[in-house]
């Protein structure tokens, strides 16, 4: 039998040719780590990125529409200081209802996915 240990990673699909802007948002203004993609891999585009314990891959779709409604959401350790990098980076913000300990916010990314930011207050 076997058992569920996690989530790996998880993709989001941008347009072709995004890999700079991708670096830039992901890479500069989130600043999650590039990771190298395996060179099998290479010839489809994207960029992967390390996110905590998990892998964020930034994959190339032909037909691409960005995903505004289905999200991943990331826990971030301090949502406030996350609040004003984006702002100084001119990253609009939507704030959500706050769920019982959950605080959180939304972005769009460049390609108009959206993302969602929470961090889990403790008592």
């Amino acid at each position: 039998m076997f058992q569920w240990i996690g989530i790996d990673h998880v993709q989001i699909a941008v347009p072709a040719g995004c890999e700079e802007e991708a670096r830039r948002f992901y890479g500069e203004i989130l600043r999650m780590s590039e990771l190298p993609k395996p060179a099998v891999l290479s010839h489809r585009g994207g960029v992967w990125f390390q996110c905590g314990h998990r892998q964020l891959h930034i994959g190339v779709q032909e037909d691409f529409h960005p995903a505004t409604k289905a999200h991943p959401a990331f826990e971030v350790s301090d949502l406030n200081r996350l609040r004003e990098q984006l702002s100084r980076h001119g990253v609009t913000m939507k704030e959500d209802v706050p769920l019982p300990g959950i605080l959180r916010v939304h972005v769009n990314d460049p390609f108009g996915n959206r993302l969602e930011f929470v961090e889990t207050r403790k008592g």
